[in-house]
Parts: structure tokens; C-alpha cells; sequence
């Protein structure tokens, strides 16, 4: 399922245009996203908890020469399966 599915599935649900369901959509996806920029978790009941997760700074080594390279320190977005998530998936 990719966005464009979620929006016809919106439209289905709750009728409507296609445009108010896509801006429905939209909306959902841009509060998540400002929430994680803060800093703060999203925890939906029954789907997970995204998170955003500090990474180190690190020595990596380029594949191509062998050269090492200093990666610099990076947050990154994170996922947790809700226990209900996964025990429908299984």
C-alpha cells in the first residue's frame, strides 16, 4: 500500500472528494513528521511507537580505495511494532 492507496481508502471511508482525503492523509503524515523533528514519540495504539533515535559519530572505510572516513553523528527515525502489530502479522 503506498500513499496514493491510503488516500482512495480515506475517500472510501469517510466519502468526500479525493482532495479532502488526500489533505487528511497529508496532514496525518506532516504531524507525525513535525512531532519526530521535536524530538518527541508517535504512539498509535495497536500499530507502534516512531521514535527518533541519536546515531554516533563513527569511522566507516570507503569500499572503493579502503580509505577511512569519519561519519559524522545523525538522528534517525525509528520504529516499534506494537505487540497487537505483530501478532497480526504472524
Amino acid at each position: 500500500m503506498n500513499k496514493q492507496d491510503m488516500v482512495e481508502w480515506v475517500h472510501g471511508k469517510i466519502g468526500g472528494t479525493k482532495v479532502q482525503a488526500e489533505e487528511v492523509v497529508n496532514g496525518l503524515v506532516d504531524a507525525i513528521v513535525s512531532t519526530l523533528k521535536k524530538g518527541t514519540e508517535v504512539s498509535i495504539a495497536g500499530l507502534g511507537i516512531f521514535s527518533v533515535k541519536q546515531r554516533a559519530a563513527r569511522m566507516a572505510r570507503n569500499p572503493k580505495t579502503g580509505e577511512a572516513v569519519k561519519v559524522a553523528a545523525t538522528k534517525v527515525p525509528k520504529f516499534r511494532a506494537a505487540k497487537a502489530l505483530k501478532d497480526a502479522v504472524k
